[in-house]
């Protein structure tokens, strides 16, 4: 969940993801909230951070890789862990949508942040899906979007948080 620092939400969902299926059908109602919003959208503020957060093995990852490819991609989508961050470029009826996806589990410290040079990354239209954002302890700013995935039996359960407009009206075309 979101830490101390993260305000209250502005609208929240919590949607049973009983198999793969069901994620990547989340995914996809996702990824058209996405790019229906950025036809809508100065591409100076088109932008859009979405913040994962689970236990290791609870579907981070998975719903990543559902997104980029229900957003069009088509090659590997390797977990950055070790690189913390891999790039992606989506072609859209918009235009190309930068999207970074980085992993922060392996910081040791949250000042490792500053040290990334990550930051110009939240600017503008790009994309950015950061799991483990907790490693930051709060250095990443408010999400326009929080996914909290949790393991229930054989299947997950994916609170989702809205904290921007932007957010809220992803959320609400889910």
């Amino acid at each position: 969940m979101p830490d101390s620092s993260t305000p209250t939400p502005l609208g929240e969902r919590i949607f049973a993801l009983p198999d793969e299926a069901a994620t990547e059908a989340f995914a996809a109602a996702l990824a058209r909230a996405i790019v229906a919003r950025a036809a809508h959208t100065d591409p100076a503020h088109a932008g859009l951070h979405v913040q994962l957060s689970g236990d290791l093995g609870a579907g981070k990852t998975t719903l990543v890789r559902a997104l980029l490819r229900a957003l069009g991609h088509t090659g590997r989508v390797k977990s950055p862990t070790y690189a913390l961050c891999e790039p992606y470029n989506i072609d859209t009826p918009q235009g190309v949508l930068p999207v970074y996806h980085f992993d922060l589990y392996r910081f040791a410290d949250p000042a490792e942040w500053h040290d990334t040079g990550f930051r110009e990354h939240f600017a503008g239209d790009a994309l950015c899906l950061v799991e483990w954002p907790e490693k930051a302890e709060g250095l990443l700013g408010t999400p326009d979007l929080g996914l909290w995935l949790e393991p229930v039996g054989h299947s997950r359960r994916l609170t989702t948080s809205a904290y921007t407009p932007a957010g809220l009206a992803c959320l609400n075309s889910c």
